[in-house]
């Protein structure tokens, strides 16, 4: 019994090979494995094969076993367990840009939580906050938080006097010394 592992497409097969290998939205692994069983059907040994695609042996021949055991249908990536992600849709994120633009004019600062329940409650859509603080990062948004300050507010006639009024209690001349003498 020889460890040599072959393959040998029959020309259906490297028709399905081929179309595998021209999709642009093929993983890096899926891709990978692809290559495997092209190389491997070229004459290629299996280090070879892994020098060439510089993977590991195991790599390789893990390849070939899910080929025999499902074809070239076995090569892909196996769906991800779990929900999909949210997606927010055109017209939801068209709302809310315009949302957060009136808002910005009329001096309406938001929150992600707060926004994320005005999706909720008018919209219709649920989305987690944290997600949503992403897409709108990525679609441009940018918001800083505010300071707690009232200088803005303040009367600077009131400003002056209470800075004179602090000039005059500060002591000038006086030094600390230190235990040293100096």
């Amino acid at each position: 019994m020889s460890n040599i592992l072959r393959v040998e497409l029959t020309d259906d097969q490297h028709g399905e090979l081929h179309a595998l290998l021209a999709r642009r939205d093929l993983t890096r692994y899926s891709r990978q494995r692809a290559e495997c069983i092209r190389l491997l059907d070229r004459g290629k040994a299996a280090p070879e094969v892994a020098d060439l695609l510089e993977c590991n042996v195991v790599t390789v021949r893990a390849a070939v076993h899910r080929f025999n055991g499902g074809g070239i249908g076995a090569l892909p990536d196996a769906p991800r367990p779990g929900r999909p992600a949210r997606v927010l849709g055109g017209v939801d994120r068209a709302a809310l840009a315009d949302l957060l633009d009136r808002s910005a004019a009329a001096g309406i600062a938001w929150t992600v939580p707060a926004l994320r329940d005005w999706l909720r409650g008018q919209r219709g859509v649920e989305i987690s906050a944290d997600w949503l603080w992403e897409l709108l990062l990525r679609d441009g948004f940018r918001w800083k938080q505010t300071r707690g300050s009232l200088r803005h507010q303040a009367d600077p006639v009131l400003q002056q006097a209470a800075k004179a009024q602090l000039g005059d209690l500060r002591t000038y001349g006086w030094r600390r010394t230190r235990a040293g003498g100096i």
